[in-house]
């Protein structure tokens, strides 16, 4: 290695550990840069100067990314008149202190048991005692619940601090051994899409601390934003190594030392590949997840609809999923095209 390489080695050595120190890189930035290193000298180039990817967007603020849900008000005695149904108790308690300050999801458990006892109520022989009157209203009260029952499940959801964390700014790059979401956190988005998807089943039983647990487990790490911007980082990285290998298609075959074949019999090649791999597999099953889970709600704000299509669908050419396989797609061809020309 020249010295004048060796220094520019250096410089970028120095580079990536002051963008480790912002938390904006790590051990695999440091695993990409250092292949860009291998590749630009087996290639006879200079290694590019690694710039600081993007972070992720802004998820959407509470305000815009909340359903507005009418508040239902009736009077005592009205409720009163329906005391058949078993549901003077259940408003009783949401009318509290205690039960304003509810967390969403503990308010979507009290929706849901509220519509389940008047559907319950209105499917049994109590309408038959009740007034015209009051059939009337416990008809409409039915009706209404049932119909807002979806948009209370979304607010429960994109209420919650630990859903909206899991997209936070604040967040850094996974390091390549860290490729699999911490413990049970798919089981937890897959929770979150049965209990939307089995709300109207009467078979179905909801269990607050069940429910809690699972949106505690999404907070114990951000891993929807890291995982965001691992891709992000990859991409840029390989986009980056690809220009080395353009830049050397417009050169003379000779000017190449240990390519492919050096390069790609390195251990440090073959565990980069590895945690590719690994870590478009994992996208493609951690995104496929929450797209199901969108898929089980209700339609939502645009806010949120625009935020889902721009960064977390598996299948659009923007998301950073797909933009990082096109990266490592063309980077592979463009290694491909170099080597066949240089037979």
């Amino acid at each position: 290695m020249t010295e004048r390489r060796r220094c520019h080695w250096l410089a970028l050595a120095l580079v990536a550990f002051l963008l480790a120190g912002c938390g904006d890189s790590g051990e695999s930035d440091a695993l990409l840069t250092d292949y860009q290193q291998r590749l630009a000298e087996s290639l006879g180039l200079e290694p590019p100067a690694p710039e600081r990817p993007d972070n992720i967007g802004s998820f959407p603020d509470k305000r815009e990314r909340l359903l507005e849900i009418p508040e239902t008000r009736d009077g005592l005695l009205n409720v009163y008149a329906l005391r058949e149904c078993h549901i003077t108790n259940l408003v009783a308690e949401r009318n509290n202190q205690l039960g304003r300050v509810a967390p969403a999801s503990q308010r979507w458990l009290y929706e849901l048991e509220l519509w389940r006892r008047l559907d319950a109520c209105w499917n049994s022989e109590v309408p038959e005692r009740l007034s015209d009157a009051d059939r009337e209203r416990l008809a409409r009260l039915t009706e209404t619940k049932a119909e807002q029952l979806p948009r209370v499940s979304w607010n429960a959801l994109f209420d919650s601090s630990e859903w909206a964390g899991s997209f936070s700014r604040a967040s850094s790059p996974l390091s390549p051994e860290e490729t699999h979401p911490h413990g049970d956190q798919l089981a937890a988005l897959a929770y979150l899409r049965d209990a939307t998807l089995h709300q109207f089943d009467p078979d179905w039983q909801p269990d607050s601390a069940t429910l809690e647990g699972h949106l505690q487990t999404l907070q114990t790490r951000p891993f929807s934003a890291e995982l965001l911007r691992t891709l992000m980082l990859a991409e840029q990285r390989l986009e980056e190594a690809s220009e080395l290998l353009e830049h050397a298609l417009q050169r003379r075959c000779s000017r190449l030392s240990g390519f492919p074949e050096a390069l790609h019999q390195s251990p440090e090649y073959a565990r980069l590949q590895d945690w590719l791999t690994r870590l478009e597999e994992t996208a493609g099953s951690w995104l496929a997840a929450i797209d199901e889970l969108f898929a089980a709600q209700v339609e939502g704000p645009d806010a949120v609809a625009d935020y889902r299509r721009r960064w977390l669908s598996p299948e659009a050419s923007e998301a950073p999923l797909q933009a990082f396989a096109a990266a490592r797609e063309r980077h592979a061809s463009l290694q491909e095209s170099l080597a066949r020309r240089c037979r």
